[in-house]
């Protein structure tokens, strides 16, 4: 009886110790670094719920013992559960998925988050109406979830191209276009190129590992913008400077690993994928044989987050959405770019930089739709300079 208690003790006293030895080492890593613990935040800090969460996420960001076990572990849990922890997905045929993503397209909302509908489709109806009061259009575009897409290869049970698994977006845009705000639709368009492409599976409109599009998809998504422009009679085509006969386009490609993989920073799982193979395609000014570069003085102002940056501020540079759609339409655009916070970080931007402003009749606006849920800061009233 004795023996058996002492053991129970000694139990719960081990496991006592080896929970407070985590915060122990960290609070000892701290001081020899000469920082604050960051327990001390919690004593300065109102306990409000946004408080704690960013705690949270401070804590296990910038735990030392967890930063050097959690490559250990997550690449235990890939080996034998082929999971890669709360940032991306195992699909189907090698296929990786953002994890929030996913969350987005397949998760019930709580009821405090039914709401947010409202608010994306105020917080844009907001905006049109004060670039209108300005003399400015507005053409809205959101961008689909690779998973939006590509159902079939996140998991068997999805039906190749066939299926509704974005009701929630179809449903903002739906009531965007009940509020006459002008929508681009690349959601049919991308389902429609997948059934029509040529050699079936072998065009892909977005990458393996990454969570953004691919050179095809930028291109289809320039055009279908661009033709919206036009037929909306909101600016003409210009020539010869970005569409002349001459070499404008040029190809170049790429081999690298997604962002999918870089996320989870660990180089073990990273090394078990073979980089993919990305054929880009460039634009260049013809008059200097140069990169395609933007044009503050514009008349029409792109604002979006990361599916804007890509091929543009990543290898190879001028390759992105904004150089295609400068291309599309045969003059130079302006962008503004924030890397996830096209919801509404990139509007305060533009407010705290009425400049980007002047001259412009049309501004694009480009969003993924996982930020209908999650995008940062919500989806704010930003009053414009």
């Amino acid at each position: 009886m004795f023996d058996s208690r002492y053991r129970h003790i000694l139990f719960v006293a081990a496991f006592l110790a080896l929970i407070c030895s985590v915060g122990l080492i960290q609070i000892i890593i701290d001081l020899r670094h000469g920082r604050t613990p960051q327990a001390t935040e919690l004593f300065v800090r109102l306990p409000t719920r946004a408080n704690l969460r960013a705690f949270e996420t401070d804590l296990q960001d910038n735990c030392w013992l967890a930063q050097k076990l959690r490559p250990h572990v997550q690449y235990a849990q890939f080996a034998a559960l082929r999971q890669l922890g709360d940032k991306a997905v195992v699909g189907k045929d090698g296929w990786l998925f953002y994890k929030p993503a996913v969350q987005y397209l397949i998760e019930p909302w709580a009821l405090d988050l039914v709401g947010d509908q409202d608010d994306v489709v105020s917080a844009v109806v907001s905006f049109r109406d004060q670039l209108a009061e300005r003399g400015v259009r507005l053409l809205v575009v959101p961008v689909p979830n690779k998973a939006s897409i590509y159902p079939d290869k996140l998991t068997r049970q999805a039906k190749e191209k066939d299926g509704l698994v974005n009701s929630k977006t179809i449903e903002v845009i739906r009531r965007l276009r009940q509020a006459e705000v002008e929508v681009v639709d690349l959601f049919a368009l991308f389902k429609q190129a997948r059934g029509v492409s040529p050699g079936g599976e072998a065009t892909k409109y977005y990458l393996v590992q990454d969570s953004h599009w691919s050179p095809e998809g930028v291109r289809l998504a320039a055009k279908a913008v661009a033709r919206r422009l036009l037929d909306l009679g909101w600016t003409n085509r210009r020539s010869p400077r970005l569409r002349s006969g001459q070499a404008l386009l040029v190809p170049r490609t790429l081999m690298r690993h997604g962002d999918l993989l870089k996320m989870i920073r660990v180089p073990q799982i990273e090394r078990k994928f073979e980089p993919e193979q990305i054929h880009c395609t460039q634009v260049y000014n013809a008059e200097t044989n140069q990169p395609c570069h933007d044009d503050p003085n514009s008349e029409i102002l792109v604002l979006g987050d990361s599916f804007l940056r890509i091929y543009r501020q990543d290898e190879p540079g001028a390759a992105g959405f904004v150089e295609h759609l400068a291309f599309e339409l045969g003059f130079a655009l302006a962008a503004l770019v924030n890397d996830g916070g096209a919801s509404t970080l990139v509007r305060q931007q533009l407010n705290r930089n009425p400049k980007l402003l002047a001259n412009k009749k049309v501004i694009v606006w480009e969003f993924v739709e996982r930020d209908i849920r999650f995008g940062i800061e919500g989806w704010q009233r930003v009053p414009l300079p």
